[in-house]
């Protein structure tokens, strides 16, 4: 069985080539009331989308896309924000490339906030990007903002739940859902609104899952330790990218064993590709790239394992035989060691996170900039 993780990322000195991707433009709206928080949380997430986990592993990028995100207001300078930090503005909104996608995080609202009449000209700019095919989404109070520019009537939307007596207020229309975490809607889901301040994550990972793939939300996720913590870290983490080496007996084995790591004896017959002795070839091997022989082969089962625990429906002993375990009770053992969950939970978590990334919806993705 040919390992699914490319061979190129066993050896660090073996050049990755990137292809060129589409790239979707993201505005950061941001109003008087916005908190930095989520704006910046967002822009790091969306940002490091398919850049991330080739230099933490040395695997290739899977993302299908990239996100261009920029912190916009009116005025394009820096603003004051209800938690004191200024925010780095990087545009005004009509100096910045027209949006695939915006976003506009949680603002601080008095009891007595009055919204109409409020954000005139940027809920003005909203309509027409949107008319013009861009996705509107939301996280905590921001659906308030969506909701002055008529973007939700008649539509389901979340909120943070203490906002919700306002737009029963203010905007009987909107069919409000503060109990959802993620809320899609209107035609072909280009709103999309988020319950509290934290489910930037969840709008983050969706957005990532959408249309860069969820391959890379599934990444993001275990780079930025993004869902279930109560495990510890982990079931977040990936065997790292060893080191570069000019080690060409070493670099001999490591070929073989990209494509026959199921095999058995894995350790005698990487030796014997390598021509070495198998003490030489285990101390060259630690040397060349930081772990030793049985510890690189139990990672590469290990990490297939993973891969079909998350996109695949297998049984775990079929899992364990397809990756080089005889004993299923051995490879539970190995992997809750190594992972810090059993398989079945591992595959719990995975799955959660797929739901959230909307695997069952069907989308249309917004127009696409280069």
């Amino acid at each position: 069985m040919r390992c699914s993780l490319d061979s190129g990322r066993y050896f660090g000195h073996v050049r990755l080539m990137t292809p060129t991707l589409p790239t979707l433009a993201v505005s950061l709206l941001v109003l008087p009331e916005s908190f930095p928080g989520a704006l910046y949380c967002l822009h790091e997430l969306l940002g490091l989308a398919g850049r991330s986990w080739q230099p933490i592993t040395g695997e290739p990028e899977a993302a299908t896309c990239r996100f261009a995100p920029r912190l916009v207001s009116i005025t394009g300078r820096p603003s004051p924000s209800p938690a004191g930090p200024m925010i780095g503005v990087e545009a005004a909104l009509h100096a910045a490339p027209s949006p695939d996608i915006v976003i506009v995080t949680d603002l601080g609202l008095s009891v007595n906030f009055q919204p109409h009449g409020r954000w005139a000209e940027e809920a003005a700019w909203l309509r027409r990007v949107y008319a013009d095919g861009a996705m509107v989404c939301s996280i905590c109070s921001g659906s308030l903002f969506l909701a002055e520019a008529g973007l939700l009537d008649k539509l389901e939307a979340t909120t943070h739940w203490s906002v919700a007596p306002l737009f029963r207020m203010h905007y009987p229309a909107v069919r409000i859902r503060p109990e959802l975490i993620l809320c899609p809607a209107g035609p072909e889901h280009r709103i999309v609104t988020a319950g509290g301040a934290s489910t930037w994550s969840e709008l983050g990972l969706y957005l990532v899952a959408r249309f860069a793939g969820e391959t890379e939300a599934r990444r993001l996720s275990k780079v930025f330790v993004i869902g279930d913590k109560s495990d510890g870290q982990l079931p977040f983490a990936a065997m790292a990218r060893p080191r570069q080496h000019e080690d060409h007996a070493i670099e001999r084995a490591q070929l073989w064993i990209a494509e026959n790591y199921t095999s058995a004896n894995p350790v005698s017959h990487m030796a014997k590709i390598a021509g070495l002795p198998e003490r030489t070839f285990s101390r060259r091997f630690r040397k060349a790239t930081g772990y030793a022989p049985v510890e690189y082969v139990q990672a590469l089962r290990l990490e297939e394992a993973k891969q079909m625990l998350e996109t695949t429906s297998e049984p775990t002993d079929a899992v364990a035989l397809a990756v080089g375990y005889t004993d299923p009770v051995f490879f539970r053992r190995m992997f809750k060691r190594q992972v810090g969950v059993t398989p079945a939970r591992y595959r719990q978590r995975l799955g959660c996170l797929t739901g959230l990334t909307g695997r069952s919806q069907t989308v249309v993705s917004p127009k696409v900039t280069r």
